[in-house]
């Protein structure tokens, strides 16, 4: 199994959104992706991937992989902020990769 953890963007982000059946199937995606199951995704650059959940405004997951099976959940946005949300990815995973 899988292990995602949130960074504190990624969980302020998710916890500030208005529209719970959207909430609900970017959870049901994570779920998914814990048993392997990663569906639309793909990578973006400087170790940042980006699931994508088809629903309402496009909602978009960006992480970056932490060891063997640990995940890292770095922002999420729509495709409204997909560009911004991406730098602001990569710019993370930079930074963590810099801690280690």
């Amino acid at each position: 199994m899988i292990d995602f953890e949130q960074s504190r963007p990624f969980a302020d982000w998710l916890h500030s959104l208005k529209d719970t059946i959207g909430k609900a199937r970017i959870v049901a995606r994570l779920r998914a992706a814990e048993h392997g199951n990663f569906g639309d995704c793909e990578a973006v650059g400087e170790a940042v991937y980006e699931m994508r959940v088809h629903y309402g405004p496009g909602y978009r997951m960006y992480f970056t992989r932490k060891g063997e099976v640990v995940y890292l959940l770095l922002a999420g946005g729509d495709k409204s902020t997909q560009k911004r949300d991406i730098k602001r990815a990569q710019q993370m995973a930079q930074n963590i990769g810099n801690e280690e």
